[in-house]
């Protein structure tokens, strides 16, 4: 653990002094048997134990935290946000717990307790983090600081408190939570599937500043700890274990009590790091250490863009050798991220990511078990496999099993790429079953079409699953650009048919646009917002027209740009300026991984033409598609892009804002027309199936900002 400062201790001497002189009623009762009475948050009477009134301890009215104490002298504490799913550290809990942590020395000063262990009540999780919701009042650095400095002073008297103090962990465990949690002497966790444990504090262009950076750099060892920081990834119950995050695994959340019992009883305590864990931050070797860092974040983002990697890269190498100074550190640099633009923006996109988890059906949440996907190929195949691996039983249609049996490889590279364990590779095998002749149809809960974009083709094949489908089952299309009422058109009840529209890859675009017909209840819709979620995507409703939302958009700046080439512009400097302004892949290089025939495709459905004498219709009808063909603008080898010289330019990023306008304008356009109802659905749809820029928080916020 760190070093311990003197402040706790003294406080609670000085705070016990004056008790032990006064209250004599309590000193003869805690002479005479150390128990205390329960005590607890008003709203939740959880007393187990009473004890003589006398011996009662005075405790604060408590709406955040329960507290009782058992017969063994053992301090439960447990939070509770009230009216929330998940528990969070706001700051009326953090004021809470501060008056508890006063109590608390002065029980173990008095020896009335020989521990506190900290629980959950919520089978959510233990805690979520911070409450995300007070970050915008906390955007002025003044303000910040203040209120950094009294979670870290918090903190510090828990870890520097004379009794154990021990803590339980099931499901989520993150940011803040995760920084109570490494605060406290010892650490147990649930070692299933649900526990996750992690920092992703990154995401919101922050890092940990309750004190996690230097405390997780203690225990983890620092180059470790500085990788979840930096990755913002969440470590299961075992790989938590092994970094030494945590201290003992059990397999049951019924099983925290009594290890926490244990943990107490004996007097448990974590250890820090070994040397051969710590010497990679000592000396010039940090140095070097902070630099492979340094070029490693490059690759993925600009500081320009995205400041808080940087700046924690230089807190550590400024301070990685010192894990209390690290935590210093943070009272300085995280006031600053938390007032960046890019901050407030990631915090936006969180909400509104969020909200549309909301979108699905209300009240009882319909259960998904069954899908049935027709056509096997990239789309369908992948969509198959994504759903199996969710944990749904999944049958894939096509024509014959020579069609099939690609997507069921892929599958398999899927699974051991994200399972791992092969128990759980095997059970994701055996739940995606080929099915040519379509007998999952009338099982199935949810049935995806994927087939190619013909509507003659995709009309006679609903015809077919109209008749044998069970009626609550949802009927739904993977179409990218045809509108659903001509593809519904020969239905008997076309309500039924709603629009599902997965973005490849499939196991990395989070976007799922749930399309919307004028025939469509409410209800389908939200069946298919609901299916959305449960396979992990995020759901944005968009109105049956061509293109819907994405490809609408995406289109005119794809286009766009291959006309600028065509008039003679530099690919590479195109390609480059559209990186500058904080896209994730340039125009030209997306068209050859969308593929030149799919592009063309889709722009014909928009009303877009393609110039016969153009390079563009050329390279396609010498088959030249792209990345899936070897070539397309570009020549790729083995899956990655061969690009030639980048051309200089005084100003990229203006370059690449030039680029993205017509993306911008019809993103207007579709606001006005009704695709999606708001500018925000327009942001986040955009940001998660097109990959704008994240940092200006989607084209619309950019442009009322000045940015686009």
């Amino acid at each position: 653990m760190a070093d311990k400062s003197k402040t706790g201790a003294s406080a609670a001497k000085k705070r016990a002094a004056p008790k032990r002189a006064t209250s004599s009623a309590s000193k003869k009762t805690s002479t005479a048997k150390k128990a205390v009475a329960p005590v607890k948050a008003q709203t939740r009477p959880i007393a187990k134990y009473t004890a003589p009134k006398a011996a009662q301890p005075i405790m604060p009215t408590l709406k955040h935290w329960g507290f009782e104490v058992d017969h063994e002298g053992i301090g439960w504490l447990t939070i509770d946000t009230p009216d929330a799913p998940v528990n969070v550290l706001s700051t009326p809990a953090i004021m809470e717990l501060e008056k508890l942590v006063a109590r608390f020395e002065d029980l173990a000063a008095a020896g009335e307790i020989v521990g506190v262990a900290l629980l959950s009540r919520k089978p959510t999780g233990f805690i979520a983090g911070a409450d995300i919701t007070e970050f915008d009042g906390f955007s002025d650095p003044d303000k910040m600081r203040p209120a950094l400095e009294r979670a870290h002073s918090l903190f510090e008297r828990i870890e520097n408190l004379d009794i154990p103090f021990v803590c339980g962990i099931h499901g989520f465990c993150l940011g803040g939570g995760l920084e109570l949690a490494l605060a406290t002497h010892f650490r147990v966790a649930v070692n299933n599937d649900k526990t996750r444990i992690g920092f992703p504090e990154i995401k919101l262009g922050i890092f940990p500043g309750f004190g996690g950076t230097g405390r997780s750099m203690n225990l983890a060892g620092p180059v470790p700890a500085m990788q979840i920081m930096l990755t913002g990834k969440y470590l299961r119950a075992g790989a938590a274990r092994g970094m030494n995050l945590v201290d003992k695994l059990v397999r049951h959340r019924d099983q925290l009590r009594w290890e926490l019992r244990k943990a107490i009883m004996s007097k448990r305590k974590s250890k820090p790091a070994g040397f051969t864990k710590r010497v990679m931050a000592m000396g010039p070797l940090r140095g070097y250490v902070a630099n492979k860092m340094r070029d490693t974040v490059k690759r993925k983002a600009r500081k320009a863009h995205y400041p808080a990697p940087f700046s924690l890269i230089d807190m550590f190498e400024e301070y990685g050798d010192d894990p209390v100074a690290m935590r210093k550190g943070e009272l300085t640099r995280f006031p600053k991220l938390m007032a960046t633009e890019t901050a407030s923006n990631l915090r936006r996109l969180f909400f509104l990511s969020e909200g549309l988890k909301k979108q699905g059906v209300r009240g009882k949440k319909p259960k998904f078990t069954r899908v049935h996907v027709i056509g096997a190929g990239v789309m369908g195949g992948d969509i198959a496999a994504w759903c199996a691996m969710r944990g749904m039983g999944v049958t894939l249609q096509d024509l014959d099993i020579e069609r099939i049996a690609p997507a069921l490889k892929r599958a398999k590279s899927l699974f051991k790429k994200r399972l791992r364990k092969p128990q759980a590779v095997k059970a994701a095998i055996a739940r995606l079953e080929a099915d040519v002749e379509g007998n999952g149809i009338g099982r199935a809960d949810v049935i995806i079409e994927a087939v190619v974009e013909n509507l003659e083709i995709k009309q006679k094949m609903f015809a077919d699953v109209e008749t044998k489908a069970k009626p609550e089952a949802v009927i739904a299309t993977n179409t990218s650009s045809i509108e659903l009422e001509r593809i519904a058109e020969n239905l008997k009840d076309p309500s039924r048919l709603i629009g599902l529209h997965f973005f490849n890859p499939v196991a990395q675009m989070p976007l799922v646009e749930v399309v919307r017909s004028k025939v469509n209840s409410d209800i389908a819709i939200q069946m298919g917002c609901s299916f959305a979620s449960a396979i992990g995507k995020s759901p944005v409703v968009a109105k049956s027209a061509p293109g819907f939302l994405v490809n609408r958009v995406l289109m005119p700046y794809l286009l766009a740009a291959v006309q600028r080439v065509e008039n003679g512009e530099s690919k590479e400097l195109l390609d480059a300026a559209a990186l500058a302004y904080g896209m994730p892949m340039g125009p030209i290089e997306l068209m050859d991984v969308v593929g030149l025939d799919v592009g063309a495709s889709v722009a014909k459905e928009l009303g877009q033409t393609i110039d016969e004498g153009s390079e563009f219709a050329r390279l396609i009808k010498q088959g030249h598609l792209g990345r899936k063909s070897g070539r397309g603008f570009y020549l790729w080898t083995k899956g990655k892009v061969q690009k030639g010289d980048t051309p200089s330019h005084d100003n990229l990023a203006q370059l690449g804002q030039e680029l993205v306008q017509p993306m911008v304008d019809e993103c207007e356009v579709c606001v006005k027309e009704g695709i999606v109802a708001n500018a925000d659905l327009a942001d986040i749809g955009v940001i998660m199936g097109t990959g704008f820029a994240p940092f200006l928080g989607g084209p619309l916020n950019a442009r009322k900002n000045g940015r686009a």
